[in-house]
């Protein structure tokens, strides 16, 4: 297979028709066709259902999909690269990070880096945490930010941020008037919360009596959708702080919980790939940003992740 067949796949993937792929990548509808009945034949399965002009992409497709897309980022960055290299320039930020790090720390971050002189071109990408992981083994960045736990080998976690996870409500609810969010007091609420119960949602189940004494209503992947849930009336939601202090939202009060259920986040690069000054300057820059923004945030070494855990 080779790069025309796999960016005619993602273009139609994408768009969902392969006069619109065709459109974007400035070929003729036929050549597309062609693109992608090649790759079928090489690959042995069939990636679209087809129906005139229409396709829809087949359970394979969804499979390969997400992997054509990070090697097609991967040959973008190495042309973009090469370009930067023989106009002289400096080499470009690559972070990539879980959504509340991504919409937080990571611009202000930037800011406090901007007077040090910031690169010509910097890529900011949100995903999961099993993606920043992903992306940062693979290389494909040059720093990551996620939720613990990331023991994974081939990575290099240069320290541990901690602060405590909060309450967040609207401001009409009885438990915006209070200075903490007791564990009694949200019996009988409707509680918003993450799903992945190997993340923050297991810390959370264990504080507050491993969700027995909790009617978890709505579970999302995201604080940002658990704080809107909370902010259109729906319940209370239990987040992590980054989002809940880092995007503060007209209408709802962040309260601390009397409980403490630390969230934990790292910085991450790949195991032994140096570290030029300006990604140097990023990892500091983004410590002092996590000051700047969470209450009770205390920087841990690396070696006590295990522990932390």
């Amino acid at each position: 297979m080779d790069i025309n067949q796999l960016e005619a796949f993602s273009a139609v993937m994408t768009i969902g028709s392969v006069t619109g792929a065709g459109r974007s990548l400035g070929r003729s509808q036929p050549a597309v066709s062609k693109a992608i009945q090649d790759l079928e034949s090489e690959l042995g399965y069939a990636l679209f259902d087809r129906n005139g002009p229409r396709v829809t992409p087949t359970d394979k497709a969804f499979l390969l999909y997400e992997e054509v897309e990070r090697s097609l980022v991967g040959l973008r960055t190495i042309r973009e690269r090469a370009a930067e290299i023989g106009r002289d320039e400096q080499q470009p930020i690559h972070l990539v990070a879980t959504p509340a790090l991504a919409s937080t720390i990571a611009p202000m971050a930037l800011k406090l880096v901007e007077a040090q002189g910031l690169p010509e071109h910097i890529h900011l990408r949100s995903a999961s945490a099993e993606q920043v992981v992903h992306s940062v083994l693979h290389r494909t960045v040059s720093l990551g930010l996620t939720s613990l736990p990331i023991a994974h080998r081939g990575l290099d976690l240069h320290w541990i941020g901690e602060a405590p996870c909060v309450a967040v409500v609207r401001a009409d609810s009885r438990l915006a008037d209070c200075d903490v969010v007791t564990a009694d007091m949200l019996h009988g609420q409707r509680i918003i919360t993450m799903s992945n119960r190997y993340r923050l949602r297991q810390r959370i189940d264990s504080a507050l009596g491993n969700g027995s004494a909790l009617d978890v209503a709505i579970e999302t992947n995201t604080s940002f959708n658990a704080i809107m849930a909370a902010h259109a009336g729906l319940g209370v939601a239990l987040v992590e702080p980054m989002t809940a202090l880092g995007m503060p939202i007209a209408g709802l009060a962040v309260k601390p919980l009397a409980v403490n259920i630390p969230f934990y986040f790292g910085v991450v690069t790949p195991y032994g790939k140096p570290i030029d000054g300006v990604t140097q300057a990023m990892i500091a820059a983004l410590e002092s940003a996590a000051r700047n923004i969470l209450h009770g945030f205390v920087k841990r070494d690396a070696e006590q992740h295990d522990d932390l855990l």
